[in-house]
C-alpha cells in the first residue's frame, strides 16, 4: 500500500481568499459572517450568511471558460490553482501526468433557477446559451477543471452533502493509497447565493441572532441557535509518497486514516452511534489511539441537536483526555459541501503555524460540551496529528486523520 502524502493547499474561503489571509483570520479568531438584507427582502427567516468576495477573473481565463463556470466553480479554481501552484505542478506536469480530480460539490442553484426564469419568461430556450448547461450539473467543478486544467486521471463529483469535501479526499487517499493514481486534486466547493439557501432556510435550521451576525455562529454553546450558510472552495492535492519523493516536492503532511458511516435513521437527524463509527474507523485505519491525537476539528454546525450529538460522540472515544477540540465554523459559518476539504486546510494551517484556532462564541458550555476540552482561546501548540469531521443529510459520516509528515 501507498503512503498518501499531501503537497499543495489553497483555499478560498470568507475568513480570507488565500492561504495567508486565512492563517491570520484562524489565528486572530477573526469571523467571516455578516447581514444581506437581500434574503429578508425575499422573504428569508434569516439574513445570516458567510461574506466573500467575488472572484475577477477576466484576464486570468478567457470569456467562454468563465461563460461555463458557476460561482463555486469559480472558487474551486483559485483555489486548485494556489494548491497547484504550492504542489509544483505546473502545465508540463500535468501534461505529461496522470493527474485526476475528485471535488465534492452537491448543488449548483442558481444557473438551474436563473436558467427556467428566461425560459419561463421568454419561451424561447435558445436564449439561454451554451453556459447554463454546463454550470448547473451537479459534476459542474470537475467537468470544468478538468478541462481548464487539462488533466488526464480519475475524473468525478463526490455529492455527499455537507461531507462531500471529505469524502473527496477520502476516497482520493484511498484510490492513490492502491496504486491506482499518483496524483489526485481533492477538494470541496459551495455556492453562497441566496437560491441556494432558500429551501434550506424554511427548514428553520438556520441562526436568527441577527443583530451581531458575528456572533451568530457559536458552536458548541449553550445558546447556539442555529448554523449560518457560507461557502468557498478549497483544495487539497494528493500525492503517493513515492511520486513526491521522485519529483523532488515538498510534502506538507500525510493522510494516515479515512472512516465512513451511515446513520440509518430519519433523513435529516444526526445520531451519535454513526459519527462514533466514523471516527472509529479512521483510528483503526490510522493505527492509532485517542491518546496519540493532538487536536479535533469537529464538524459542529451550531445547531443544537448536532452539536450535542457529535459532543457524545467525540466523548464516547476520547473519555477524559482532554485533547482539543474547536470548531472552525465558528468563524466561517457552515461552508457545506465544501466544509470537509476546507477544515483540513484550516488543520494544516494551524499545524505548520503551532496553533489552535479558538472556537469563537464559545461562552457556556452544555452538558454535552463540558465533558469536552472545547478550545474557547486560541492555544499555542505543536500539531503532529489531528482528526477532522464532517456529517451530512441522509446519515453519510466521513473523518479523516492528518499526520505531520515524517519520512
Amino acid at each position: 500500500m501507498n503512503r498518501v502524502v499531501i503537497t499543495g493547499i489553497g483555499i478560498y474561503s470568507t475568513i480570507g481568499t488565500n492561504l495567508d489571509k486565512v492563517r491570520e483570520s484562524l489565528f486572530n479568531g477573526q469571523s467571516g459572517i455578516g447581514f444581506e438584507q437581500l434574503r429578508k427582502d425575499f422573504g428569508f427567516r434569516s439574513a445570516l450568511t458567510g461574506v466573500i468576495e467575488k472572484p475577477q477573473l477576466k484576464g486570468i481565463l478567457d470569456r467562454r471558460t468563465r461563460i461555463m463556470l458557476p460561482e463555486q466553480g469559480e472558487y474551486a479554481y483559485l483555489a486548485s490553482a494556489e494548491a497547484l501552484k504550492m504542489a509544483g505542478m505546473d502545465e508540463g506536469f500535468l501534461d505529461k501526468n496522470e493527474v485526476g480530480i475528485l471535488y465534492g460539490n452537491d448543488s449548483s442553484s442558481a444557473p438551474v433557477i436563473e436558467s427556467n426564469d428566461i425560459v419561463r419568461e421568454k419561451r424561447d430556450t435558445q436564449l439561454l446559451g451554451s453556459g447554463y448547461i454546463f454550470q448547473s450539473m451537479n459534476s459542474t467543478v470537475t467537468m470544468n477543471l478538468a478541462t481548464i486544467f487539462k488533466l488526464k486521471g480519475v475524473n468525478f463529483t463526490i455529492s455527499a452533502a455537507c461531507a462531500s469535501g471529505s469524502h473527496s479526499i477520502g476516497i482520493g487517499y484511498v484510490l492513490i493509497k492502491q496504486g491506482l493514481q499518483n496524483a489526485i486534486i481533492c477538494g470541496g466547493a459551495q455556492e453562497l447565493n441566496f437560491q441556494s439557501m432558500a429551501s434550506f432556510d424554511g427548514l428553520g435550521a438556520f441562526s436568527i441572532r441577527e443583530s451581531d451576525p458575528t456572533k451568530a455562529s457559536r458552536p458548541f454553546d449553550r445558546s447556539r441557535d442555529g448554523l449560518v450558510p457560507s461557502g468557498g472552495a478549497a483544495t487539497v492535492i494528493l500525492e503517493s509518497y513515492e511520486s513526491a519523493m521522485k519529483r523532488g516536492a515538498t510534502i506538507l503532511a500525510e493522510v494516515i486514516g479515512y472512516g465512513f458511516s451511515s446513520n440509518a435513521a430519519q433523513i435529516s437527524q444526526p445520531t451519535v452511534e454513526g459519527p462514533a463509527r466514523s471516527i472509529m474507523m479512521a483510528m483503526r485505519d490510522a493505527g492509532l489511539q485517542a491518546k496519540d491525537l493532538d487536536y479535533i476539528n469537529a464538524h459542529a454546525t451550531s445547531t443544537p441537536i448536532g452539536d450535542a450529538h457529535e459532543a457524545k460522540a467525540i466523548y464516547s472515544v476520547i473519555g477524559d483526555l482532554n485533547v482539543p477540540v474547536s470548531s472552525t465554523k465558528s468563524m466561517t459559518g457552515h461552508e457545506c459541501w465544501m466544509a470537509g476539504a476546507s477544515e483540513v486546510v484550516y488543520g494544516m494551517l494551524m499545524m505548520q503555524n503551532d496553533f489552535i484556532a479558538p472556537n469563537i462564541n464559545f461562552e457556556n458550555p452544555d452538558e454535552d460540551s463540558a465533558k469536552l476540552f472545547i478550545a474557547d482561546k486560541r492555544l499555542e501548540k505543536n500539531i503532529d496529528v489531528f482528526l477532522s469531521n464532517s456529517f451530512g443529510f441522509g446519515g453519510t459520516n466521513s473523518t479523516l486523520i492528518i499526520k505531520k509528515f515524517k519520512k
